[in-house]
């Protein structure tokens, strides 16, 4: 699930940007032509301190660090990397000199310490609020300097300062602050577009693509159709919508490994998805093999846990049959007292094996996934019933009913996991919806929230995973590949290693600096 999902439905499907861009391009457009982005979800705000792009991709804003396609951190309005002290709980920033916001003012310390000020401050109720708790205090002793103070020692710290800075006292609501990022925001017609001109002042350099619309279609045909009728620019599709682009002319397609998987998120108080049998036998069951080989198109890999094994902190215990075990499931199910009914579906103690599975209505991808994984588990006597749902209709149901859930960072294990399988967060939204609760678990991750020992917070991190995996918290199906289709073939494009928000993250983290093809 992403913190920016989507908000709105379209109010129509074609012809939406003709007022907002030129005729379709072929390749990089020149100056004053816009290039529209096609994207699935809307942005629930456009405010870094209320959860915008915290990780970095936003465009409008610049982090005091920002992070490189191979995951390394760069200075971005730091000057250089920060020096931390010996006991690990103050790290210091020094600004870059001649910064400034779209609107002209400088950026200095003082915005700093407003921005992560306004973050923590309880009131303000900012939803990655709990990812920076470590912080003690922020201070701007001159303009040029800012001081961390931590509560402990936080080895994830630095990479949490990809967080856009924003002026001091800037509002957290309406039109959003100005940033000092290579965009400046232009307008926002909500369920349809958000427009942004380049930063001609951008310490880093004017992008060459000077106008940008980010375009928002829900469902994934509707975004293919209007790649090809040359409404976008580029655009992010699952792999076998993508399929039809590969060898057009002028069209380019990226496949780009991730962290993001999908799994089954499962509501642990009910009676059927709260027995830890009934999960097993299910991931038993499932073929993932074939998941990836027809719904993926092969652009993904199995998966079975909640960090990517094209991680360092992966546990490689962590694993199974990528084409499942059937006739394990069934002799799981078997002993544990679920027998087979006349219509095939198990029965223990008079209730059915049976359980509502969720997914979003427009993302055909899940219903592709939901689909398979009905069909595998009524072969071992399980009944899954599935609902197409938008968003607004799922998030009510979630501690009843199962859902095609995604997550997944290859980023410090902290990030993601903390809210997922804290039982502080149980229940709270697209975190821990299902309500996990293991104090180990709860040990394990604050351990390796607080320590500054990488041996210990790597061993922590594989426990964790081992845990996760044997208490089957959810389902784990697929990790995928993002696919990019882009107009042209412009230089500059890096791909890197996606996590699971990818909105204007992942390959467009850097559209700033593509240039046309020569």
């Amino acid at each position: 699930m992403r913190l920016a999902r989507r908000l709105a439905t379209l109010s129509a499907v074609f012809g939406l940007l003709t007022a907002a861009c030129s005729a379709p391009t072929t390749g990089t457009p020149a100056p004053g032509d816009a290039f529209v982005i096609g994207l699935s979800s809307e942005f629930d705000t456009l405010n870094p301190v209320m959860g915008y792009s915290p990780d970095g991709g936003s465009l409008i804003y610049e982090g005091l660090m920002s992070r490189e396609p191979d995951l390394s951190m760069k200075p971005a309005l730091a000057a250089t990397a920060p020096v931390t002290s010996a006991d690990g709980k103050t790290v210091t920033f020094t600004l870059r000199e001649g910064v400034k916001f779209h609107d002209g003012r400088p950026v200095t310390a003082a915005d700093v310490e407003y921005t992560y000020e306004a973050l923590l401050e309880e009131a303000n109720n900012s939803p990655i609020r709990g990812d920076y708790t470590a912080i003690e205090e922020v201070a701007a002793p001159d303009a040029k300097t800012v001081v961390f103070t931590l509560k402990h020692p936080y080895a994830p710290l630095v990479q949490r300062t990809t967080l856009g800075v924003v002026p001091k006292g800037s509002p957290l609501t309406g039109d959003p602050p100005p940033g000092a990022g290579p965009y400046r925001f232009v307008s926002r017609t909500p369920g349809d577009k958000i427009v942004l001109e380049g930063n001609r002042g951008y310490w880093a350099g004017a992008p060459a693509i000077t106008r940008l619309v980010l375009a928002f279609a829900e469902d994934d045909n509707v975004r293919a159709a209007r790649m090809s009728a040359g409404e976008f620019d580029a655009t992010i599709l699952p792999p076998k919508a993508a399929a039809r682009f590969d060898g057009q002319p002028d069209i380019t397609v990226h496949r780009v490994p991730s962290a993001d998987y999908r799994g089954i998120m499962f509501p642990l108080k009910q009676p059927v998805t709260g027995d830890r049998t009934i999960r097993r036998a299910l991931s038993l069951a499932i073929d993932r093999g074939a998941m990836v080989d027809t719904i993926l198109a092969g652009a993904g890999r199995p998966a079975f846990g909640p960090v990517s094994p094209d991680t360092a902190w992966h546990n490689p215990e962590v694993t199974g049959p990528a084409a499942g075990d059937p006739e394990a499931a069934r002799k799981l199910l078997q002993d544990a007292g679920w027998k087979a009914g006349d219509d095939g579906i198990r029965v223990k103690d008079g209730r059915r094996a049976e359980f509502s599975l969720m997914y979003p209505a427009g993302d055909t991808l899940r219903k592709e996934l939901a689909l398979a994984v009905a069909s595998d588990a009524r072969k071992v006597g399980v009944d899954v019933r599935l609902a197409g749902l938008d968003w607004d209709a799922i998030e009510p149901r979630m501690s009843e009913d199962a859902l095609i859930m995604g997550w997944g960072s290859p980023y410090d294990p902290d990030y993601v996991n903390y809210e997922l399988f804290h039982s502080a967060y149980a229940g709270k939204g697209f975190f821990n919806p299902g309500g996990y609760a293991n104090p180990k678990v709860d040990e394990l991750l604050e351990t390796g929230r607080a320590s500054g020992d990488e041996a210990v917070r790597r061993q922590v991190y594989r426990d964790f995973q081992k845990i996760v995996h044997d208490d089957e918290v959810w389902t784990y199906l697929v990790f995928l590949k993002h696919v990019y289709v882009i107009r042209g073939n412009p230089a500059g494009v890096r791909p890197g290693v996606d996590a699971h928000e990818h909105a204007t993250g992942g390959l467009f983290r850097d559209i700033h600096t593509w240039r046309p093809a020569s």
